[in-house]
């Protein structure tokens, strides 16, 4: 039998919980204030997800990056996996707000989003004589 502590971050009350079970079977939940604190302690037991943030690289734009989201949670081991594919991404700019990135990363119905825009950079203008 194994224990965790988990901090709840359903709400603002913070709940500290101790989960106890095996693997993929929660036995217990103490120290939860509402269902949905334990619900959340199963959850990040079992399988912990997060939501992505990271950025993107952006060519010929005014600035060199774009920030970009998952649209769902995604398990917290690929994490590391998804910052090297977004590692080798490029956009050309112009980048609007809400352009997919994947759309359907690892056959999972989770996609990457931006989160901002980024205007292409003009060109310097030149004068004639």
């Amino acid at each position: 039998m194994m224990e965790k502590i988990i901090t709840c971050t359903v709400c603002p009350q913070g709940c500290r919980m101790t989960v106890t079970g095996e693997e993929l079977h929660v036995s217990g939940v103490t120290g939860n204030k509402c269902p949905r604190g334990a619900e959340y302690a199963q959850s990040e037991f079992v399988c912990p997800v997060r939501t992505a943030t990271s950025s993107v690289r952006v060519e010929g734009g005014v600035r060199p990056l774009v920030s970009v989201r998952s649209s769902r949670p995604i398990p917290a081991a690929r994490m590391a996996e998804l910052v090297e594919l977004l590692r080798g991404i490029r956009l050309e700019a112009p980048v609007a707000m809400h352009q997919v990135v994947f759309e359907n990363l690892w056959n999972s119905g989770v996609g990457v989003v931006t989160t901002a825009e980024v205007a292409k950079r003009r060109s310097p203008q030149t004068t004639g004589c």
